[in-house]
């Protein structure tokens, strides 16, 4: 037998042993990380989108194989419907069409007890906590929709701007994207080709009378700044940021923020602090006008488009030192110079903050630690760490940034333990 007929048995064989395409009726278990409910398909876990927990449906296996530890499924037909299920407010929304969202089918009351749940389970499972937690509505909050500021729309090859369908590269041209603001619809983005670009960012900052567009490719130098206003109680400041650098793209999500870890933090006059993964600034500044001149804060980025935002938005403050690196090999020296500061504020990337730089945040010897996650799997990993380092967990506040998606954003405030309390690893 030639290598070529060994190649080909071995691609019969793969394509016998997919799943995709698959049927079955099955009664939906719990809500699991993702956007996914569980249900078991021949002794397997099978992980549902668009179903809800506790109903009977009619699931489509959308991708795995014979021997795959877990599969991926659609709720293709609800045979048994939950009494928490509603007509997803969007047409685009639903099995084989857009992924950008994850439960319109589901009212937004439980939507957000779905979340909590998920949230619990990851504490439960990684930290070895038991918890209690609410996600809770923005202010302004619009039944869930209007409220991305920031969205890059695909361009499919007529040159419409769209949507992708849910883990594929195909494109969805859509007339409308209702988690967008209406200034973002209202570029008229969705009506126009855009034959000479891959994407095209639209972003609706509040500190500017209309949305921008931008087509990508693009040169940095084509890129345009905006202006984002931030108002937090009593405390007000303007921003001013590349319209593709990163910001929260929830209206209300920065002053939600900014006001939670000021509060809890509660820094004093002459304190030192650290902002880790700063961005272009927002909760470095805020630290500063609480410490106040006698204080200092020190900023770590490693992106140098956020650093160069960040030396314009910092640049009248002397008490703040802007380092660009990244935050693991900041770290070391601090360490190992036996530097002490008085609080520290994280807002790393969705893998979180990772063992190393929680062990070195700890070495450093804050009285308080505010941890701002945009995952919760990476959060309770990372507080398991600080426990073992003799940090716990005082407060954990969740907030629904990202109604309709899966995607929850969490503040956790870690305080030093009593002596007794450290796990030694």
């Amino acid at each position: 037998m030639s290598d070529l007929d060994l190649d080909l048995d071995g691609l019969k064989a793969d394509a016998r042993s997919s799943l995709v395409g698959t049927d079955f009726e099955a009664q939906i278990g719990k809500v699991a990380h993702g956007g996914h409910c569980v249900t078991r398909y021949e002794g397997r876990v099978v992980f549902v989108r668009h179903a809800l927990p506790g109903e009977t449906v009619r699931v489509r296996i959308t991708d795995g194989r014979q021997g795959d530890r877990f599969l991926l499924g659609d709720a293709v037909e609800v045979l048994e419907a939950s009494s928490h299920r509603v007509e997803p407010p969007c047409r685009f929304a639903g099995p084989g069409s857009c992924g950008g969202c994850d439960w319109q089918h589901s009212e937004l009351s439980y939507q957000r007890e779905l979340k909590a749940a998920v949230v619990v389970e990851q504490f439960h499972r990684l930290a070895g906590l038991d918890l209690e937690v609410q996600v809770e509505a923005l202010p302004g909050d619009q039944e869930g929709l209007r409220w991305r500021t920031r969205t890059e729309f695909a361009i499919d090859s007529s040159g419409a701007a769209g949507l992708h369908r849910h883990h594929s590269r195909e494109i969805i041209a859509v007339q409308d994207c209702l988690i967008c603001t209406r200034a973002v619809i209202e570029t008229g983005v969705l009506d126009r080709r855009w034959p000479m670009a891959s994407s095209v960012d639209v972003v609706d900052a509040s500190g500017e009378p209309h949305a921008v567009i931008v087509p990508l490719p693009s040169r940095d130098s084509t890129v345009p700044h905006v202006t984002e206003r931030v108002e937090a109680g009593d405390w007000s400041v303007e921003f001013r940021l590349s319209a593709r650098g990163f910001w929260q793209v929830h209206p209300q999500a920065a002053a939600t923020f900014v006001a939670h870890v000021r509060r809890e933090l509660a820094a004093q006059p002459g304190e030192r602090a650290l902002d880790l993964y700063a961005g272009v600034g927002l909760f470095a500044l805020a630290l500063a006008d609480d410490v106040g001149p006698a204080g200092a804060v020190l900023a770590i980025e490693s992106d140098a488009h956020a650093v160069a935002d960040a030396k314009s938005n910092l640049r009248l403050r002397p008490e703040i030192e802007l380092r660009r690196g990244k935050v693991d090999r900041a770290l070391k020296p601090l360490v190992r110079q036996r530097i002490r500061t008085d609080l520290v504020v994280l807002d790393p990337p969705r893998t979180g903050a990772g063992k190393s730089v929680i062990k070195d945040i700890a070495a450093l010897a804050p009285r308080a630690i505010a941890y701002v996650a945009c995952d919760p799997a990476a959060l309770a990993r990372d507080v398991a760490y600080a426990r073992h380092a003799g940090y716990g967990m005082r407060s954990l506040r969740a907030f629904d940034a990202f109604p309709m998606t899966h995607h929850v954003e969490c503040i956790a405030i870690l305080e030093p333990l009593a002596n007794g309390d450290v796990h030694e690893q």
